[in-house]
């Protein structure tokens, strides 16, 4: 039981942090800023929706890639870790270059809908989640476990859309600061995260 809960803990706080919808606020009111209020609503639905569809895709299809490619899980693991660990530097920062880059953010300002690009990929779900639910999926021997993965993509996301939707509300009570500061801390615990990854990996490719 305990090593189940310490996976579910583990897997859950992974596909948050890395997903960070907080950190998404600010950049999702500036390419929503022409937008109406039920706008707004509907694109945070719909790029909380696409990305889900999109983690539960590749967490579902993980083992059939890495047995396409003649990937090991340990390898996988490590890479994600390695992954992890680009994003948490970026999160310690204060900023998430590694998932919107400018070039995104500025056609973001000029397109109609952005709810599946930038805002659900990359924004939600970019590189760094999609190898981290693979990574889990890969892990995941029993049903409860895949229980576990699949659950934690739809409560991170239902979190993120919550988020969003109480976006202007959250910047108005702690500000751009208080999201760095949240960010910050959700990089810190990434980061330890993201080395566990590639300390397991490495273990198990040496077989220990």
């Amino acid at each position: 039981m305990q090593t189940y809960l310490q996976f579910a803990l583990i897997t859950f706080t992974s596909v948050l942090f890395i997903v960070d919808p907080i950190a998404v606020v600010p950049t999702y009111l500036v390419i929503t800023q022409g937008q109406s209020q039920a706008q707004r609503r509907v694109t945070a639905s719909r790029a909380c929706i696409a990305a889900v569809l999109l983690l539960v895709t590749f967490a579902a299809m993980g083992r059939a890639i890495f047995e396409l490619f003649g990937i090991t899980l340990p390898a996988f693991r490590i890479a994600g870790g390695l992954i992890l660990w680009l994003v948490a530097m970026d999160m310690l920062r204060g900023n998430r270059s590694t998932q919107e880059g400018t070039a995104e953010i500025t056609e973001a300002t000029v397109k109609d809908d952005v709810a599946i690009t930038p805002l659900a990929m990359p924004m939600l779900a970019g590189p760094g989640a999609i190898s981290t639910v693979m990574v889990l999926s890969g892990q995941a021997r029993t049903m409860p476990q895949n229980v576990v993965v699949y659950g934690s993509i739809l409560l991170a996301l239902f979190i993120s859309w919550v988020t969003l939707r109480a976006a202007e509300g959250l910047v108005l009570r702690i500000g751009q600061t208080g999201i760095r500061v949240l960010t910050r801390l959700m990089g810190l615990l990434l980061a330890a995260i993201a080395v566990q990854f590639v300390i397991t990996g490495v273990r198990e490719a040496a077989g220990l």
